[in-house]
C-alpha cells in the first residue's frame, strides 16, 4: 500500500515538473525613461515540455494607453492591441473592456522548442507607476502522449496605472447612474 502511495506521488510530481508555460516578466523591475515616456520592457520565456508554434501568443491584459508605433519585439513576432482578448481557450482572465490589452503572436516559421528565452517585448507609456494585472499565454506541448495539444497559462504582471483618459468611460457610466437616480431621490424626498 505504501509503495502504491509513493508511486502516485512520484507520478504527480513528474506531471507537475513537465508543465510548460510562456511567462512574460517586467524587465528590469521598473520602466526605463525614454523619449516620449517610459519603456515597459517584458522579457518572455518558454518553459520545459513546451514549444512555440505559429499562432501561439501571450497577452498582457489592461495595460492601458501607450505610444502608438512604439512596440518592439523579436523577429518572428507580431504585435497587436485591443480592448478585449486575445484569450487562450483553456483559461479565464479578468479583462476590463475600457483598457487596452497588448498581444504578441508568433508568426515565425521555425518552431521554438523547450526551455529558452523568447526575447524582449516592449512599448512606451506615459507613466512608470506600477500596478498589477493579468497575463495569459497559449503555446503547444512538445512531448508525451498529449504532444501537439495547446497549453495555456495565466498569471499576474506589472502594468502602468491607467491615465485619467482611460478611466473616463468607467467614470461616465458611474456618473450616468448617479444622474439617473436623482429623480427617484427627489420623489422620495418630497414624500418625506
Amino acid at each position: 500500500m505504501r509503495k502504491s502511495f509513493l508511486a502516485v506521488i512520484a507520478i504527480g510530481l513528474t506531471i507537475l515538473a513537465a508543465h510548460g508555460d510562456i511567462i512574460p516578466t517586467l524587465s528590469p523591475s521598473s520602466p526605463a525613461p525614454s523619449a516620449g515616456g517610459f519603456t515597459w520592457n517584458y522579457s518572455a520565456n518558454v518553459t520545459v515540455d513546451q514549444m512555440v508554434k505559429p499562432d501561439d501568443f501571450f497577452t498582457i491584459y489592461d495595460f492601458g494607453t501607450f505610444n502608438p508605433g512604439s512596440n518592439l519585439q523579436p523577429a518572428g513576432w507580431t504585435f497587436s492591441s485591443a480592448l478585449t482578448g486575445q484569450n487562450p481557450s483553456l483559461v479565464v482572465v479578468v479583462d476590463n473592456p475600457a483598457l487596452l490589452n497588448l498581444t504578441w503572436t508568433y508568426t515565425g516559421t521555425t518552431t521554438i522548442n523547450g526551455a529558452q528565452a523568447l526575447g524582449d517585448f516592449s512599448v512606451i507609456a506615459a507613466t512608470n507607476q506600477l500596478r498589477t494585472s493579468d497575463f495569459a499565454a497559449e503555446a503547444t506541448r512538445n512531448s508525451g502522449p498529449t504532444a501537439g495539444t495547446k497549453v495555456d497559462n495565466v498569471g499576474t504582471i506589472s502594468v502602468p496605472i491607467p491615465e485619467m483618459s482611460a478611466l473616463f468611460p468607467i467614470l461616465s457610466v458611474c456618473g450616468a447612474g448617479v444622474v439617473a437616480s436623482i429623480p427617484s431621490l427627489l420623489r422620495r424626498r418630497k414624500k418625506d
